[in-house]
């Protein structure tokens, strides 16, 4: 597969950090990026995440790839998806590591990868609106009341 030109758009840390927010969204555990640039001939940067099972890993790995279908970036294969226990995505210059169990702890990329410097990533679930008569809302109703100008 070539190379597409969204790939061409974002940088590798961005990309990673996007990735890593992806596999947020579907639960995964222990989430880590690292920019390898210069370090790695084969990548960029390297998102690491564990999953509590195969069926998670293989989840995960769906969800990735069809995020990068959405935003047109590149995939060039992948290793590991028929067991589950490693699952790795190549997306040109970023590689999705996807471990279960003692998979993660026995191949240490973070250990292997420790020079390469740490993307900050950003995985708080998103803030979302209080639902109309629960405490939250009336709390923000209450807010409302105490602003002095809205007195005169």
């Amino acid at each position: 597969m070539s190379v597409k030109s969204a790939d061409a758009n974002i940088a590798p840390a961005a990309k990673a950090a996007q990735v890593a927010a992806w596999l947020y969204e579907k639960k995964a555990k222990e989430i880590q990026a690292v920019d390898v640039t210069g370090l790695s001939p084969i990548c960029e940067a390297m998102v690491m995440a564990s999953a509590g099972s195969a069926r998670q890993a293989q989840a995960l790995a769906d969800h990735v790839l069809a995020r990068c279908g959405e935003f047109g970036y590149s995939y060039l294969g992948q290793e590991g998806y028929r067991l589950g226990q490693w699952v790795l995505l190549d997306l040109n210059d970023v590689l999705v590591n996807i471990f279960m169990g003692d998979q993660r702890s026995f191949y240490n990329l973070e250990g292997l990868w420790s020079e390469g410097k740490p993307i900050a990533l950003r995985l708080a679930p998103a803030a979302k609106a209080a639902a109309p008569g629960t405490a939250d809302a009336a709390d923000t109703a209450d807010d409302e009341d105490d602003d002095p100008e809205s007195d005169a």
